[in-house]
């Protein structure tokens, strides 16, 4: 149950910013890595877990929610238990993040800092700012910019114009996959009070901003080679567009479950296209 609770399936969106800022540095070692990847996923299974929890004790999670196992909501962990996960996946992105800025800068340290303090409190404090309807920018910037220029910063030492452009991609893809999320959803946010941006901007126009996000961050790499920002091995990524038309087409008429696999299918959209960016790079 503690791995259904971690939400394995989405793990790639923290794994493949990692990849890809890695790709974009000018020279990388094996040990760092390492290192930036078990940042990536302790903040991610911690921000789930405390998820889980947070959602579990307000009464956000009900039995109507469709999706991922609920912990804490079902009674298959105590709340406590769930907490001390949380806790512990932060544990090891801190611990991993400390040799790493050892290894690197200081500075990381700041930027972890922030990190695990925005995944705390996406859900949980007083005034959880996913219920203010800042979860989409969250996850722009901590699964993309920080994720992918970061992971370039750790490696290098700087950040340099491609390494930009990938994390900006890497972010609206992240973006699309809690778009997707939350569009799914919206009946049981509403019902609950919880105001995400897709319960405040509504059906429809969640929708078309999950297409736009898809659209923007695909077409970024051609932007980028065509103003000289971005090597023409970048190109590459553009073979995800055939897997982003599946999921941009259902969107537009799925319900309820029907949604899950749009989830799901931005996930895989969202690891090919930055695998083949990845490789893109590394060719280059």
């Amino acid at each position: 149950m503690w791995v259904l609770g971690a939400r394995p399936r989405t793990l790639g969106v923290g794994v493949t910013p990692v990849i890809v800022g890695t790709a974009a540095a000018e020279h990388a070692t094996a040990l760092r890595t390492i290192g930036c990847l078990l940042v990536a996923l302790g903040l991610q299974i911690g921000v789930n877990y405390a998820n889980d929890y947070s959602d579990g004790k307000r009464g956000v999670d009900t039995a109507a929610r469709v999706g991922p196992v609920r912990l804490t909501a079902t009674g298959l962990k105590s709340p406590r238990a769930v907490a001390t996960a949380a806790l512990m996946s932060f544990a090891v992105a801190g611990v991993a993040g400390l040799l790493l800025a050892r290894a690197s800068s200081w500075w990381l340290l700041v930027f972890g800092a922030v990190a695990i303090l925005a995944a705390v409190l996406y859900s949980g404090g007083p005034k959880p700012y996913a219920s203010a309807g800042l979860g989409e920018l969250s996850v722009f910037l901590f699964f993309g910019l920080l994720a992918t220029a970061g992971t370039t910063y750790a490696q290098a030492g700087h950040i340099g114009p491609r390494a930009w452009w990938s994390a900006v991609s890497m972010g609206l893809l992240a973006v699309a996959v809690l778009v997707a999320n939350n569009l799914r959803d919206i009946p049981t946010d509403t019902a609950v009070g919880k105001r995400t941006l897709a319960v405040r901007i509504g059906d429809q126009a969640t929708r078309a901003l999950y297409r736009a996000v898809i659209a923007a961050a695909l077409i970024l790499p051609l932007l980028g080679w065509l103003v000289g920002q971005m090597p023409a091995g970048a190109l590459l990524a553009l073979a995800a567009i055939p897997l982003a038309a599946g999921p941009m087409k259902t969107v537009g008429y799925a319900r309820g479950p029907e949604l899950v696999r749009v989830l799901l299918g931005t996930v895989l959209m969202l690891v090919q296209f930055g695998v083949f960016l990845a490789i893109g790079l590394w060719l280059s």
